[in-house]
């Protein structure tokens, strides 16, 4: 049998974190330590090297975007998961800015936060659709279709296919979505999202996201995708 994912809890609540251990603890994930700063966290994420970190955004004493951007440089092979009370636009763009791999709220019920850290522990995004459509739509600028209709010169080194796995990722889709959608074998979308990030440079899918939106192969002024 595998190893249980490693995780390490991030939250100035006492009671709060509590909750997510028993929660995480049933659902067969290995709750490895807990920090109430941010601080705190960057020290534990040192020594316990979790798979999955779930980050507090507000906390007294440092603040969970400042750790999260020194946790990944520390630690390039943990995943952070931003879970929040607070639902802005402003947070979930610097989160992904950061390198979190997902943001959820605090209201999220337990069997979506299991899977999250799941999806998150296997380099899947824990971000919905709606979100990512939102944060780009507010924050990221939106690139002029190439006077061409060529992809920019950045993303002319991935092939046909790989642009449309790309351009069905940045919609928030999952693996199996998108094998969906182009037909594909989920294996092969899961090759094909590898050799993307490995050609661009890109730690994961939710950085592949917000590169697609910046790039301009995916617009959202009424042109389709």
């Amino acid at each position: 049998m595998s190893e249980p994912v490693r995780v390490l809890l991030v939250d100035d609540h006492d009671l709060l974190r509590a909750g997510l251990s028993a929660i995480l603890g049933v659902a067969g994930f290995d709750v490895v330590g807990e920090a109430a700063t941010g601080p705190e966290a960057v020290d534990a994420a040192r020594r316990l090297r979790p798979n999955v970190v779930l980050m507090d955004i507000e906390m007294p004493g440092g603040d969970g975007l400042t750790a999260t951007r020194r946790i990944l440089t520390d630690c390039p092979d943990t995943h952070i998961l931003i879970l929040t009370t607070f639902d802005l636009d402003e947070y979930v763009f610097q989160a992904l800015r950061a390198g979190a791999s997902g943001f959820l709220l605090k209201t999220t019920p337990p069997a979506r936060l299991v899977e999250a850290v799941r999806a998150c522990a296997a380099g899947e995004m824990s971000l919905s659709p709606t979100v990512i459509r939102r944060l780009v739509d507010t924050f990221v600028r939106r690139a002029p279709a190439p006077a061409d209709g060529r992809p920019p010169v950045v993303l002319r080194g991935l092939t046909p296919r790989e642009l449309e796995v790309l351009r069905t990722l940045a919609r928030g889709l999952s693996n199996l979505e998108i094998g969906a959608e182009l037909y594909m074998a989920e294996p092969t979308v899961k090759a094909h999202v590898t050799r993307i990030l490995a050609k661009l440079g890109l730690r994961d899918r939710v950085q592949a996201v917000v590169f697609a939106h910046e790039s301009g192969l995916v617009y959202h002024d009424g042109r389709p995708d």
